[in-house]
């Protein structure tokens, strides 16, 4: 399974050649003697088990299909039914009744959504089981190890899970094939009952999830021939053990992480299939690789591999016909060693960054030379003319990204040429004329480079052979080139090409892919372009009119993007027939139109934008319930003027988890491919993304990603709850509408989220706290709305920008500067000051009557003594005849009033600079005793300064009339029953009993 991958530019193309194991190198055998055809009377069960499905498609006259039954017995003991049902395999199953069944194949049928249910353990006299491609799910019911007579056991190509399947009572296997599932885990000798079957001569867990190291146990398996373990995340040594697998035909270990020097194998006298491509392997190559006895495919590219290159002489020359090195790190000349295997008829030494430019003459030797890639190499540019020898033989040759820039004319001699790849280069200039005279020439990658314009007439292609033709990324210009009728692919986006698409157009039949999309073309979209072409883009052109109403049924198309582009009209209502349509974008336009609902018949759409038009009305369907499209991941309809509300359940039939691989094994978004030969060319679109609050081209795109874009409408009512059950959403921009209520909890549910953005809305409320611990998310504007109370703080939310909350009154903490515990407003500051003051005066007022007591009977002492008596020092203190301004007594009884007062004061607070509790009236400290206002007081104070709390104060009687008081009188029961009168000639206090 051999993959050597070759970016050509061509549509963002990945280019895949194939050598790919199967079990066309590894029949089973059976005796067929002691099967018959069966009697129509025993063929009730065949016939009820295919009433279960759909069984339109099934041909019984195929000979690989039918029903047979045991010569001796009559039981039905084989049944082979293979790309022709549909349904789900039920538990009840008639099939489970056939109890003598010993060979049963449903090879590549549709069992929708259905997991292997245990009754296949009750077939206990099957002998060969092949259940593969036919979407399986789930793990592998314990009871296959029931199935002890198995020898042969195919389970590949489904979406099966869990670890590896328990097949300990299996030893009699000796097939198992578990390959491109989704298997996990490690191959723990210890739990796993893998190593244990001693008969197994094929073994395949490619395309798998392992990850583990390889078990040295392995070298158990003896009687293996094929053994592969590619695409997985086996990592570390390949054990040493390896080499003890001596009966080894082929061996597949590329698309792993495996480490170390070059493995054990040189003693695997049987290999003729080596792969360890892209894996880490170091070091040199032995040399006495190449003289592997019958080794005839090896593949080490994409590795760490260094050093020189040196095979060894001998008698009897390599047997070696492909050989793949490129992506290492060889040093030296490597070119001279490599022309001595003269039975190569595939080479590829790409990118190998080479210290000195290639001589592709070098290769002359290699007379049964077909297959030569030198991409990503410098080549000599004289062994790039028209008199180098070069293999003539040569029917594909690659040299992109090799800085030519100058039209190799060394080509002009491949007669056989098939496949010339010449993208990214730096040729400039025309195309010459007589590369469209190669017989063979069928496929031609010239993008990426400074071509303008064609050698000859203007119809100098439509006498070539050529079907594939890619010639994006130059400038080229005016019309669109005459194409030859045999046409199948056509891309020549980006360039300078001017007018209307040619009508000639309609005349090539075999057009199934057409980019013109990145030029300045004008005029209507011909009618004819609906109806045969499966992959359309016309994107970023001048185009006008509407788009072609013509797509009949069982129209071949899966993409088709016309945006940016000037078309208005309505959406084709026809498209509903293009059953297989995936791919469907018409953003920036004038199209005017409803929601197209009718699109829900499209069950394969997985990209619909209609984006920057002027569709209108409601999104919801007309029943108010799920909007459907359930394979649907990228959704964007943004600035439109769409209104309404969306039903609670609006989301529920959406698909929640995109797989993360393709149905061409990559990450990446592909919407189809072309084949030709041994390569294969998968597209991949180019978006519009409006993604973490910016505008964006997106080339890549995840298979895994999935997002939604209502922005810039008119939508109303709440979010739906059934946002949550989008688990891999990764973006979510619902901004610029006028959605109401909560924030959705729901939201917490989406653990990929990257960017959401709920901006300028009506959203009431709280931002919900689950939404910091999405991990993933990188981006958040919920700003412009009227959510309150404190933002969620978590790593995710705090490194926001402030803009992304602003506009919420109510929100309040960071990265916001309003704090949630804000201090109170000035106004309640200056309120509170007066009071302070207030209750300071009334307090020096308590302690002056504290003390009236004692200080009036010590003053009448002194008074007394003074009277009779005058020491010479108090007169010299007081000095004759001197008042104080501020009093009208006696001097010194205004100093000891004063010392008495802040003595006492004192004693109250417990300290200086601190409070003590206040009362509203003064007259009643006259029924307040010292000693008990003092201790009452003392116990009162407190070690910081507060605003004192007011008390109760259990009074009969209180009276302040005729003050210069003000403000609001204190409500209490011993207030509110005083008389009017005590409150009156108080020109600033208000309220009860006052009127």
């Amino acid at each position: 399974m051999s993959e050597s991958r070759l970016r050509l530019h061509f549509l963002l193309l990945i280019l895949l050649c194939y050598i790919s194991p199967s079990t066309s190198f590894f029949s089973f055998k059976y005796d067929d003697s002691s099967y018959v055809a069966c009697h129509p009377n025993q063929t009730q069960a065949l016939t009820e088990f295919m009433n279960e499905f759909d069984s339109s498609h099934c041909n019984l006259s195929d000979p690989d299909n039918g029903v047979w039954c045991d010569k001796s017995t009559g039981a039905v003991t084989m049944l082979r039914l293979q790309t022709c049902l549909s349904g789900t395999l039920k538990p009840n199953s008639s099939l489970f009744r056939l109890q003598h069944l010993r060979h049963l194949v449903l090879d590549q049928n549709n069992f929708i959504s259905s997991s292997l249910p245990s009754e296949f353990g009750n077939l206990n006299r099957l002998e060969v089981l092949f259940l593969g491609n036919n979407s399986f799910v789930g793990q592998v019911p314990s009871s296959f190890n029931n199935l002890s007579l198995l020898s042969y056991l195919s389970l590949s190509q489904n979406e099966l899970t869990g670890s590896f399947p328990l097949v300990r009572i299996l030893t009699k296997l000796s097939f198992l094939d578990l390959s491109n599932n989704h298997f996990s885990g490690i191959l723990n000798p210890k739990s796993t009952s893998l190593f244990e079957l001693h008969h197994l001569s094929y073994l395949d867990l490619g395309d798998n999830n392992f990850n583990t190291s390889l078990p040295s146990e392995f070298g158990n398996l003896t009687k293996l021939e094929i053994l592969d373990l590619a695409f997985n995340d086996f990592f570390g040594l390949v054990p040493p053990t390896i080499s003890n697998l001596t009966s080894l035909t082929e061996l597949y270990l590329e698309d792993n992480q495996l480490t170390g020097s070059f493995p054990l194998v040189e003693n695997l006298t049987m290999l003729s299939v080596l792969n360890l491509d892209d894996n880490y392997f170091s070091g040199t190559i032995p040399s006495s690789v190449v003289n592997m006895p019958i080794l005839s495919d090896l593949d080490l590219s994409g590795n760490d591999l260094n050093g020189s290159i040196n095979f060894p002489n001998s008698s009897t020359p390599s047997r070696l016909k492909s050989m793949y090195l490129g992506r290492n790190h060889f040093e030296g000349k490597i070119i001279e060693p490599i022309s001595k295997l003269i039975n190569l008829k595939v080479l590829d030494l790409s990118f190998l960054n080479t210290s000195y430019p290639i001589d592709i003459s070098l290769f002359s030797s290699l007379k049964s030379l077909v297959h030569l890639d030198l991409s990503g190499n410098s080549i000599s540019s004289d062994s790039l003319g028209s008199k180098s020898d070069i293999p003539t033989d040569l029917e594909i040759l690659l040299l992109s990204d090799c800085g030519i820039t100058e039209f190799p004319n060394a080509l002009k001699n491949l007669e056989k040429l098939d496949f010339i790849a010449l993208s990214d280069n730096r040729i400039k200039g025309k195309i010459p004329k007589w590369l469209w005279n190669l017989p063979h020439l069928n496929t031609v990658f010239i993008s990426d480079n400074l071509f303008d314009g064609f050698e000859g007439p203007v119809d100098v292609l439509v006498n070539s052979s050529v079907k594939n033709l890619s010639m994006e990324k130059n400038y080229f210009e005016g019309a669109i080139p005459i194409l030859p009728l045999s046409i199948n692919v056509f891309s020549a986006s980006d360039n300078r090409f001017t007018g209307s698409i040619p009508l000639s157009l309609c005349n090539y039949r075999s057009l199934t892919l057409l980019w013109l999309s990145y030029n300045n073309l004008t005029g209507p979209i011909p009618q004819c372009l609906s109806q045969s072409l499966t992959f359309v883009n016309l994107r970023k052109n001048n185009l006008e009119g509407s788009i072609p109403d013509t797509f009949y049924m069982g129209a071949s198309l899966r993409s088709l993007d016309v945006g940016h582009n000037l078309l208005a009209g309505k959406l084709p209502r026809s498209l509903r027939n293009c059953s297989s349509l995936e791919f469907l974008v018409v953003d920036h336009n004038k199209i005017k139109d409803k929601f197209p609902f009718w699109l829900k018949a499209l069950l394969n759409l997985q990209v619909l934008i209609l984006s920057s038009n002027k569709f209108y009305g409601s999104i919801s369907p007309p029943d108010q319930g799920p909007l459907g499209f359930p394979e649907l991941q990228i959704f964007e309809i943004s600035d439109n003027k769409f209104s309404g509300s969306l039903p609670p359940t609006y989301f529920v039939n959406w698909k929640a988890s995109p797989a993360t691989m393709n149905e061409y094994g990559g990450l990446y978004m592909q919407h189809g491919e072309f084949i030709h030969g041994e390569f294969s060319a998968a597209i991949m679109e180019i978006i519009d993304l409006r993604y973490k609050g910016l505008s964006m081209e997106r080339e890549m795109i995840l298979n895994s990603y999935a997002t939604i874009d209502f922005s810039g409408n008119r939508i109303e009512g709440q979010i739906p709850e059934s946002i949550g059950l989008l688990k891999a959403l990764f973006s979510l921009n619902l901004s610029n509408n006028a959605f109401t209520g909560h924030i959705p909890l729901s939201i917490s549910n989406l653990r990929e989220l990257e960017s959401l953005d709920l901006s300028s809305n009506h959203l009431s409320g709280t931002i919900p706290n689950g939404i910091e611990s999405l991990s993933f998310l990188e981006y958040i504007n919920v700003s412009h709305n009227q959510l309150k109370g404190e933002i969620p703080q978590g790593t995710q939310i705090t490194g926001q920008p402030k803009s992304s909350f602003e506009g919420n009154a109510g929100l309040c903490g960071l990265p916001l500067q309003e704090t949630c515990f804000a201090p109170p407003p000035q106004q309640h500051i200056e309120e509170d000051k007066e009071e302070e003051e207030e209750e300071e005066q009334l307090l020096n007022w308590k302690a002056v009557v504290i003390g009236y007591g004692p200080g009036l009977l010590l003053g009448l002492a002194i008074a007394h003594a003074i009277s009779s008596y005058k020491p010479e020092w108090l007169v010299n203190i007081i000095g004759p005849n001197k008042r104080r301004n501020h009093y009208e007594s006696n001097g010194l009884f205004s100093i000891m009033w004063s010392a008495a007062f802040d003595e006492t004061r004192k004693s109250l607070s417990g300290g200086e600079g601190l409070d003590v509790p206040y009362y509203k009236s003064r007259d009643m400290l006259s029924k307040v005793g010292c000693a008990a206002g003092a201790e009452h007081q003392s116990a009162r104070a407190k070690p910081e300064v507060t605003r004192p709390t007011k008390q109760p104060i259990d009074q009969d009687y209180s009276s302040i009339l005729d003050n210069q008081l003000k403000s609001e009188i204190g409500q209490g029961t011993k207030i509110t029953k005083q008389p009017k009168s005590s409150f009156e000639e108080n020109a600033g206090l208000s309220g009860f009993p006052l009127e």
